[in-house]
């Protein structure tokens, strides 16, 4: 415990934590006195250090000031996961008895019940934790200004979590318009993980100024890695799992509550039945949690956490925010984290209290994933944590916020421009574009005027209103960002609810098919009103079903600790235990080929019954190497026409051609170029198709397509057709549409990410160019190669491929 110097002040926080044997932290005191004085700021800070508290009582604090303290909300609070949220309402309920008794702390989600809901519209209570669609709900209201004076403080939990995504931009709007209304509300921000700290509180902000504060902690943190006994000499995803089962089942066995984190939902579903199957007696105290399953099972698996009753609860991404499970002693994270950050969200989750250690282990699923491992913990200890940036002026979520103010009391145009400039995301909002937003929500742009279910805002008397209550009602039903493939609910056919899969699954399914969801094993039997109906099956075997976006890529920070162990393996450095588990394969792959290394693009060339393979290894991450192969097969094919199949992953791709390639471009560096990049990416992909994809995102966002009442939401088709006529009804007739132009800039941005694929290219000319004819596969071509059969064949006659080509291999090396 610290001892308070004699010198400081002693606050009402301050005796608050003493009261229960807590001595503040010095950033929790520099917090306290920046709120006080009306200071906004950034508080960065190790997970379970108290950053909670700091923000919390400072508001408080702050509410002393305000004598005689105003009617109404005065603090809210934006969390992004309606978990985090119901657990931030019981923490800051914990001081109100003793500083504010007359306090209300209330939750406002979509979760919250309409009886609550109805409370909160007579009175909103003094603090209010919400989400960000349920704040901007609340710019909807005619009333929103009257009822929202009063907020003097804003803190927003996790940041990181938002600034890099359009939810956080939906927050900067939301905050100017709070400013307006308060010019000295105060705003802050919590993480734990951001590596561009400065440019983090500036999007925040704004272009006001703020403190930044780092609550620096001696914390113990363990990151370590389960190593298999066996990891041979080839590598590919998934290679390694069924031989780390057991490995996984004694830690968990020997630890007091675990969490096993995996990267993707269907993975969970996986993991889960197979501790089951290991551990049959586990079954009550072994728990699934992701995203999909009913409300009611992940609140019953989040109870059982906090109350010590749950052994192990296999979880994605939804437990990895700040939900304080104190019994967690342990984290493993099964396949790699991709990126530091995540790595250290994760591992935050065990030891979240003050002094208590955090310990994440690593359990790979390829050997590769070793090297990954050691490069993992190398990267955390020296602080390489990734950086978050802001979209870059979503004209998208734009037009929703116009569309929200002009209900929320209406908008003079000039003042709201000056309102939307103040924040990051559309600081270098041009004249045009903003008159472009506002003609499209007027009057539905150049190509909608004739139809008056887009003429949403009207000007009356100098004020943009929404004057048409249907057009009112469809904008609240989906206000928010938050867009994902259409579900169906998963009921049995007695009723009881299991949770939703994607439509596009469902579709595929026959009658009697069989599929793993929550955790059991399922027989589907019918589909109606939107919802598959199901029993419990019979069978031994079943799909998983597949959810989008769940492969993440790996960040440049990990990428570059990956080669620099490579390097070092090159020269017969195999420090980490990790390397030395490695080392078979990675020797093999030295022998054969070439080690990748930080100054190096190795090229492999090899001839087989299929064709040419040709392997090229950037390390850039999965989606800017499909960006790249893409590239590459085109410019190669431009001069000499040759057709080419492309699998990709995180570490390199491959161009397989019926034809041989010339690589003289490759070689001297000419096929690298910046020049004329994105006409030649454009030309290198279908762009119309992924333009049209992302188009139709950006169309719900923007309202232009609605996705059904309450109980009658519309299917996938019907939103796919009406996303689709749209877009080709701008490209046709309203060229100059911009909504067509961010959703080219999107595919750009995000599922190509130009701005690595550009760093990538320079980089790659600058390196020094390797290739090695290869006799069979290499250890880290093969993987590239199960890559491509995956898409073309089963689990069994991809087995016996592999089989042949691994005793290929083998025959080759002997002799």
């Amino acid at each position: 415990m610290q001892r308070q110097p004699d010198d400081v002040e002693e606050t009402p926080a301050d005796a608050w934590m003493a009261a229960r044997g807590w001595t503040a932290f010095p950033f929790q005191r520099e917090v306290w006195r920046a709120m006080t004085a009306g200071r906004s700021g950034l508080l960065h800070a190790t997970t379970g250090s108290g950053k909670t508290y700091a923000v919390w009582l400072g508001a408080l604090m702050r509410d002393r000031e305000h004598a005689p303290a105003p009617a109404g909300s005065r603090v809210l609070w934006i969390t992004p996961m309606r978990a985090l949220a119901a657990d931030t309402v019981r923490a800051l309920s914990l001081p109100l008895s003793d500083l504010a008794p007359r306090w209300r702390v209330s939750l406002r989600t979509g979760d919250t019940p309409s009886a609550e809901r109805a409370r909160q519209d007579r009175r909103l209570p003094e603090a209010l934790v919400t989400t960000p669609e349920s704040l901007s709900l609340l710019l909807t209201r005619a009333d929103a200004r009257e009822r929202l004076t009063s907020v003097h403080t804003i803190i927003v939990d996790e940041w990181h979590e938002l600034m890099g995504n359009k939810r956080g931009v939906q927050v900067q709007l939301a905050l100017a318009r709070l400013r307006v209304w308060n010019p000295s509300l105060v705003t802050w921000g919590l993480s734990a993980t951001l590596g561009n700290l400065e440019e983090a509180m500036a999007v925040l902000l704004g272009h006001r100024k703020g403190q930044l504060v780092q609550g620096r902690m001696d914390k113990t943190l363990v990151i370590d890695t389960l190593l298999p006994h066996e990891p041979g000499r080839f590598s590919w995803a998934g290679h390694l799992g069924g031989q780390m089962l057991a490995p996984v089942v004694e830690e968990v066995e020997r630890s007091g509550t675990s969490l096993v984190f995996t990267n993707t939902r269907s993975q969970a579903e996986l993991w889960y039945q197979m501790l089951l199957e290991a551990r049959p007696e586990w079954a009550g105290i072994v728990a699934l949690h992701h995203g999909s399953l009913d409300k009611a099972v992940r609140e019953w698996v989040e109870l059982g956490l906090k109350e010590g009753r749950l052994k192990a609860v296999v979880a994605t991404s939804s437990l990895d925010l700040g939900v304080d499970f104190l019994p967690v002693e342990r984290v493993l994270q099964i396949g790699s984290a991709k990126g530091v950050a995540r790595l250290l969200q994760r591992a935050g989750r065990s030891g979240h209290a003050p002094g208590r250690p955090s310990r994440v282990t690593l359990v790979p699923t390829h050997t590769l994933e070793l090297v990954e491992a050691a490069a993992a913990r190398r990267a955390a200890q020296a602080g390489c944590i990734e950086k978050r940036e802001s979209p870059d002026k979503p004209l998208d979520v734009l037009v929703q916020h116009l569309v929200t103010v002009a209900l929320g009391g209406g908008f003079v145009a000039t003042d709201l421009l000056a309102e939307v400039r103040s924040t990051w995301a559309y600081r270098t909002l041009t004249d045009a574009e903003w008159r472009w937003a506002l003609a499209f929500v007027e009057r539905g742009g150049e190509s909608l005027q004739a139809y008056p279910e887009y003429h949403r805002v009207q000007l009356v008397e100098g004020v943009y209103r929404v004057a048409d209550a249907g057009i009112a009602r469809r904008h609240r039903l989906q206000v928010g960002t938050i867009v994902s493939d259409a579900s169906m609910q998963v009921k049995y056919l007695g009723g009881a609810s299991l949770g939703s899969v994607e439509e596009s699954f469902i579709a595929r399914l026959k009658k009697g098919d069989c599929f793993l969801f929550a955790g059991r094993l399922l027989e589907f039997i019918r589909v109606q009103d939107m919802t598959a109906y199901v029993r419990r099956a019979e069978k031994n075997r079943g799909a998983v079903p597949r959810w989008g976006g769940g492969k993440m890529p790996l960040s440049t920070e990990m990428a570059d600790a990956v080669l620099e162990l490579l390097a070092a393996a090159d020269q017969g450095h195999f420090l980490e235990p990790e390397l030395q588990t490695a080392r078979p394969m990675l020797e093999m792959q030295r022998r054969v080929s070439r080690l990748p290394r930080p100054d190096t693009l190795v090229i492999e060339r090899y001839r087989s019954r299929e064709g040419q393979h040709l392997y090229l290894y950037p390390f850039a991450g999965r989606f800017v190497n499909l960006g790249l192969a893409s590239l590459l097969a085109w410019r190669l094919a431009r001069d000499r026409p040759n057709t080419f199949s492309i699998a990709m992953n995180d570490y390199g791709f491959e161009l397989l051609s019926a034809e041989p390639v010339d690589l003289s471009p490759v070689l001297d560096g000419s096929v690298f170029t910046t020049d004329d990049l994105l006409h030649d990416v454009l030309a290198s992909l279908n762009a119309t198709e992924l333009s049209q994809r992302r188009f139709r995102e950006i169309a719900r966002v923007a309202g232009l397509v609605f996705s059904g009442y309450p109980g009658a939401p519309k299917s996938m088709k019907q939103l796919q057709a009406s996303s689709s006529l749209f877009f080709e009804v701008f490209r046709k007739y309203d060229a100059g549409n911009l909504l067509l132009v961010q959703a080219e800039r999107e595919v750009l941005s995000q599922e190509l990410d130009l701005r690595r694929l550009t760093a990538t290219l320079e980089r790659l000319r600058l390196w020094r160019r390797e290739v090695v004819e290869l006799r069979h596969p290499s250890p880290m071509s093969l993987p590239l190669m199960v890559e491509r059969f995956r898409e073309k064949l089963s689990n069994e006659k991809l087995a016996d491929r592999l089989a042949r080509i691994l005793k290929d291999a083998q025959k080759g090396l002997e002799s």
